[in-house]
């Protein structure tokens, strides 16, 4: 299969979630699971702050992503859809300036 297909990281992600039996043992729990994400982007806060290398934030993006495509096993929805849906959303979004960074959102008056 096609390592650069979202299918191919579904698959993995999926593998590894049956390794661990995770839908069995609380690895699908969703609470859990957004706990596990605020650690990911403290270290992946951690690593932009304190200048680690670029190797080590490729590591915490990946295990957030990893995380990301789990959570969408664990709730069952298809993350490739709402990623595409969403991109098709923001995409029609205005842009501008706050506090001298550029923001893209549904401005509301």
């Amino acid at each position: 299969m096609n390592r650069d297909s979202y299918q191919a990281m579904l698959d993995a992600v999926q593998a590894f979630h049956d390794k661990h039996d995770f839908k069995r043992t609380g690895g699908e729990e969703l609470t859990y699971r957004v706990a596990l994400m605020a650690e990911e982007l403290g270290e992946i806060s951690s690593c932009v702050t304190k200048g680690k290398d670029q190797a080590e934030l490729a590591e915490e993006v990946a295990d957030l992503f990893i995380l990301l495509i789990g959570t969408a096993i664990a709730a069952d929805f298809d993350l490739n859809g709402a990623f595409w849906e969403k991109m098709e959303k923001i995409m029609q979004r205005d842009s501008k300036m706050v506090n001298g960074r550029i923001r893209v959102s549904e401005f509301r008056d």
